[in-house]
């Protein structure tokens, strides 16, 4: 599945790769291929398997196809699919056509089995997942297909968090952190104008100067409201409880009454806590002018906002925007993402998920939490109050730095208990 190389590109319209691909994964599955009706849609799958009673509430299974570029330089070469170290490398080893393997080999053996499940089982795996597939096609296309057809599923499963070690400074053990939702997804571009001119005689206040002092203003931090989610509480919760001690474990195993303090300490000290608490604006792409002598007439930064559920799309646009305006910049919207509620960590999908991890991973902690992300599960809230994100791979702090970087691998011990992980839920399910 590594060798075949899946890069998705933005405009995409020949998908022989994907046929091809599919193809192998027709090869490799044939019980659960020869169990499912299957449907393609501008090269992104949907499976359906048929259970014993098919009145009940479907579930959904998820995981993409595609893959981004492999640029900078590997060990490895990135579609080699190298087995060495007690590792498996290639890009998508993690995201990801690790979780789409073990899925499907899950169901793939116990449709050789003769198993049939409880209620029905569908699958779906996209092509567009890596381009935001939120122009028509993949999760979003399938989803809107799906909510016409009438049809609503328990929970929905996709990729998402993995189980990791100190997902928190200080938190001691290891965590199953599965996501609840995930923020919604803005670019915006930013543009400042001026006069022009040779930069012998440069003005005060330069388009790029008021871009710079923007930016800076920005990076402070104080513009988006910060505020603590309930799955975000009890990801503090279980941490101090399984893993800490001391005054961390007393003020993260309590906090509702310390929540303005923790609010504090994490939007001030950790970035990734900071993330799971308010708005993000990380600044991404810039022009000036096209001469190194020449004092631009316009320049723009392009900035990726990642909004809170609690703030939202429009609320932090115009704090961002008001901003702007303080330093002459105009705003523009280039696209706005698809919204992501948030899914109760108490839902039945949640509790099976939280049991499966239990079941087959003795000693890890599961955890609900926010993803800073985006994953195609966020279309699947038109057809499902309950979108989970997860794939069950332990996975180092190095692994996860390779997600979309040069060196992707996944540990070979890592694949068994993955493929057990699904064959439990396709087994309680219903």
């Amino acid at each position: 599945m590594i060798r075949c190389e899946t890069v998705s590109v933005m405009g995409q319209t020949d998908y022989t790769k994907y046929t091809k691909f599919q193809e192998l994964l027709k090869t490799l599955f044939p019980a659960i291929f020869g169990a499912c009706k299957v449907e393609i849609f501008h090269g992104s799958i949907l499976m359906h398997w048929a259970g014993e009673h098919p009145e009940k509430t479907p579930v959904l299974f998820m995981n993409h196809q595609d893959v981004v570029p492999a640029s900078g330089e590997w060990e490895h070469a990135p579609f080699s699919g190298d087995i060495t170290d007690d590792k498996i490398w290639g890009r998508g080893t993690l995201d990801d056509k690790g979780g789409l393997w073990a899925m499907l080999r899950a169901a793939d053996e116990l449709a050789a089995e003769g198993f049939v499940p409880d209620c029905d089982i569908w699958f779906e795996s996209a092509c567009a997942e890596e381009i935001n597939g939120n122009h028509g096609e993949g999760a979003d296309e399938i989803s809107q297909i799906l909510e016409k057809r009438g049809i609503r599923f328990a929970f929905v499963l996709d990729e998402g968090g993995m189980i990791v070690t100190e997902p928190l400074p200080g938190a001691k053990g290891s965590y199953a952190m599965i996501g609840v939702g995930e923020k919604g997804t803005a670019d915006l571009r930013f543009v400042a104008k001026g006069r022009g001119g040779h930069a012998s005689t440069p003005p005060k206040d330069t388009p790029l100067v008021r871009l710079g002092k923007f930016m800076a203003e920005c990076d402070e931090n104080k513009i988006f409201t910060v505020e603590m989610n309930p799955a975000v509480a009890e990801m503090f919760r279980r941490v101090s409880t399984a893993g800490m001690d001391g005054m961390m474990k007393r003020v993260l195993g309590k906090p509702d009454v310390y929540k303005l303090l923790l609010e504090g300490v994490m939007n001030r000290t950790s970035p990734e806590g900071a993330a799971m608490l308010r708005t993000t604006l990380a600044f991404t792409m810039a022009q000036g002018s096209e001469g190194h002598n020449v004092l631009p007439q316009e320049a723009w930064v392009l900035g990726n906002m990642r909004f809170s559920h609690h703030q939202g799309f429009e609320d932090s646009l115009e704090a961002v925007r008001k901003l702007a305006e303080k330093y002459d910049i105009e705003t523009e919207v280039i696209t706005q993402g698809f919204p992501s509620p948030v899914t109760s960590y108490k839902c039945l999908g949640f509790r099976m998920v939280e049991q499966a991890v239990k079941e087959i991973f003795p000693g890890v902690t599961p955890s609900p939490y926010i993803m800073n992300g985006a994953s195609d599960a966020r279309f699947m809230s038109r057809v499902s109050d309950n979108c989970l994100r997860f794939a069950p791979f332990a996975i180092s702090k190095e692994q996860m730095r390779s997600i979309h970087g040069p060196n992707e691998n996944l540990d070979l011990e890592t694949l068994a208990p993955a493929v057990d992980f699904y064959r439990w839920l396709m087994m309680h399910v219903g």
